[in-house]
């Protein structure tokens, strides 16, 4: 797996989830949540200057016009993913309980940190989830040298364990599997990685806005 092109599309992803890993274990080991918040500044930063680092090897991003067309399904689709990720969440739909990223200290939110977590979700995290779940891991199920492999050619297997393994990364899996099966569509529809990073920048910047509007820090 990693190869000289799989790297830098897995390396980004495992250093995400290695922070969760940390942040979990400090929280265990009795690290206050109020202390473990600036943890995602390091994370965040991490995973970026790893994408920037290897942004010459990132061929699926070189730019291409989506057209109109393909931009509006693209924008639509993360907003419905929005609509549904905030209504998929009964007990039977979710793992365990989240504990979510709470910016507020006595009452007050600290600004700094709503923002860093907003631009990070919307910015940094759909690219790195993107390159990993839908450009290498999608098409690797099939091909071994899947940047020859064109999305629209997807087995069905390759396409429902991506989409499972998307959903069950998150608190609310069902949520997971749906808005990996609608960023995986668009992915193998257009062929072009910009239109899943669009929409899932849109999911996840639009839910930002929503949490912060209405504090619903466990979504976070």
């Amino acid at each position: 797996m990693f190869d000289r092109a799989a790297l830098p599309r897995v390396a980004p992803f495992l250093a995400y989830l290695s922070f969760i890993f940390i942040a979990d274990m400090l929280a265990r080991l009795g690290v206050a949540s109020q202390e473990l918040r600036w943890l995602y500044a390091v994370k965040i930063g991490v995973v970026l200057g790893m994408l920037l680092y290897w942004r010459r090897s990132y061929t699926e991003l070189a730019w291409r016009p989506l057209g109109a067309r393909a931009l509006a399904v693209a924008l639509a689709t993360g907003v419905v993913v929005f609509l549904l990720w905030i209504n998929l969440s009964a007990s039977w739909m979710t793992i365990g309980s989240a504990a979510g990223f709470d910016p507020r200290s006595d009452g007050q939110i600290a600004w700094s940190l709503v923002v860093l977590r907003i631009a990070g979700a919307a910015l940094v995290v759909p690219v790195m989830e993107e390159l990993f779940w839908r450009s290498f891991l999608l098409r690797w199920i099939d091909a071994a040298d899947f940047l020859k492999f064109q999305p629209c050619l997807a087995s069905a297997k390759a396409f429902i364990v991506s989409v499972v393994l998307f959903g069950f990364e998150h608190n609310l899996w069902l949520a997971g599997i749906v808005a990996g099966a609608a960023y995986s569509l668009l992915y193998m529809r257009s062929q072009n990685l910009w239109s899943p990073i669009l929409a899932h920048g849109v999911t996840n910047g639009v839910l930002g806005l929503w949490i912060v509007y209405g504090g619903h820090w466990t979504y976070w």
